[in-house]
């Protein structure tokens, strides 16, 4: 009699590892697109504006301009790329019809967030990282307090990992996610204070300024290599956490509930 085969046990959690390892070697086999071009990106507008502005505009008193600039840019990129991962990759499993293989095993809405969320923040921060060290070979940038750049970091790539999230679920098509991110990804993060300190502005757009969650972002991430800001960091921490949580609210109801996934 041939002996009974065991099979291994199958838990409920089993393929949340799996779909993270798919979400990340996503962008990872392309990096030359994912992780390159966006550093190159970045690299031009450091070069751009640095040769323009520096010596000629005035930031934190003692702070040089092209410094000043490079966490802005490094912040800029690291939330492109952190919405970008999880949009693109649903539309695209909406579209081809993949996305039953995410929907038929025994992954809980929870689960299914926290992959595409961390895959985001993983692809958020190595390209900010990269973006870091060619920085470098211009300008030096030692970082003041590692423990503020790594809260901004992680909890900036998570808000636009979550928006990423949500804007997916609701794109029906391409055209749909190309709006979102033009009319209100673009737009909020080229006017957060990436080019510029709001100190610089008029005192209504200044006011604008503060009612843009994104500026908290970039503001609390330069004080980390700085140790000066625009405003507290401690306000922009309550500030950019408070969105967070509010987001993430949001989008594991709409995973709960299988918002434009099953019908």
């Amino acid at each position: 009699m041939t002996p009974p085969v065991l099979l291994p046990r199958t838990d409920l959690g089993s393929g949340f590892p799996t779909l993270l390892h798919k979400e990340i070697s996503r962008f990872w086999k392309v990096g030359f697109q994912t992780v390159a071009a966006p550093v190159l990106t970045a690299l031009l507008y450091l070069l751009v504006f640095a040769h323009v502005l520096e010596g000629r505009v005035n930031v934190y008193g003692s702070v040089p301009y092209t410094s000043f600039l490079i966490p802005g840019l490094m912040m800029m990129s690291m939330l492109q790329n952190a919405f970008a991962n999880p949009s693109s990759s649903l539309i695209q499993s909406r579209i081809t019809g993949n996305l039953v293989f995410i929907l038929l095993p025994p992954l809980s809405h929870r689960e299914i967030f926290s992959a595409y969320v961390l895959a985001s923040i993983a692809r958020g921060i190595c390209v900010g990282a990269c973006v870091w060290l060619v920085a470098l070979f211009f300008v030096p940038l030692p970082a003041h307090n590692i423990g503020w750049l790594l809260v901004f970091a992680l909890l900036s790539c998570g808000i636009m990992a979550t928006l990423g999230i949500i804007a997916g679920l609701w794109s029906e098509k391409f055209d749909h996610l190309a709006a979102f991110q033009n009319f209100l990804i673009m737009p909020a993060t080229f006017l957060s204070g990436v080019f510029y300190s709001i100190h610089s502005l008029p005192p209504f757009w200044q006011a604008v300024s503060r009612w843009n969650p994104i500026f908290y972002t970039i503001d609390g991430f330069r004080y980390g290599f700085f140790s000066v800001s625009d405003v507290s960091p401690w306000h922009s921490l309550l500030v950019v956490s408070g969105v967070f949580i509010a987001l993430c609210f949001g989008a594991l109801h709409l995973l709960a509930k299988g918002y434009k996934l099953r019908n």
